[in-house]
């Protein structure tokens, strides 16, 4: 990837050699792979066994999760914050697991609609919860910095798995926990 940089700010009219881009090559293909790790991580080794017997039958909510990844489009990054809940069916998460399951699927390169329901089929799957419910709220500086340049817009998508998606006094109750209902 080094030699890949290097050719890239040669074609940008730069000289790679000077005193402040000498080592920019070997930082910048150090950040793509520390941005793209979830590529080189799994459901399992995240969750590493944190799955506990629990009677628990209510929503569990974990809001305002931060969240930073690369659009595909582009290369440029987006950033937000995710909220996801479930409807435990036997079993409950350990908490920083969803923390976890979200940067996995944040570093890789992605679109935020599709990052939004990977991370919950993840959830679903994991979990076998009863339901999920996740939703992502984010800027995308491919629009703030480029095209449009609109500063203060807000990209908001979300994803209903079983009785999040069924039942509406559930959904209902999930949107208002958020603060979205």
């Amino acid at each position: 990837m080094q030699e890949y940089y290097k050719k890239i700010i040669e074609e940008l009219g730069e000289d790679p050699n000077r005193e402040g881009l000498r080592n920019t090559p070997k930082r910048a293909a150090e950040a793509m792979k520390f941005l793209t790790q979830g590529y080189r991580q799994s459901i399992d080794e995240i969750v590493n066994g944190a799955l506990f017997a629990s009677d628990n039958e209510e929503m569990v909510l974990v809001k305002g999760i931060e969240l930073y990844s690369l659009c595909e489009h582009h290369l440029l990054p987006f950033t937000g914050k995710c909220h996801v809940a479930y409807l435990p069916k036997g079993k409950i998460i350990g908490l920083s697991k969803i923390a976890r399951i979200v940067d996995m699927h944040a570093r890789r390169l992605q679109v935020q609609e599709n990052l939004t329901k990977e991370i919950a089929e993840s959830i679903m799957q994991i979990t076998q919860a009863r339901g999920v419910g996740v939703i992502i709220e984010a800027q995308h500086l491919c629009m703030m910095m480029r095209g449009v340049e609109k500063q203060n817009s807000i990209m908001s998508t979300s994803v209903l798995l079983g009785t999040m998606r069924e039942d509406a006094r559930t959904r209902a109750e999930f949107l208002s926990l958020v603060g979205k209902g």
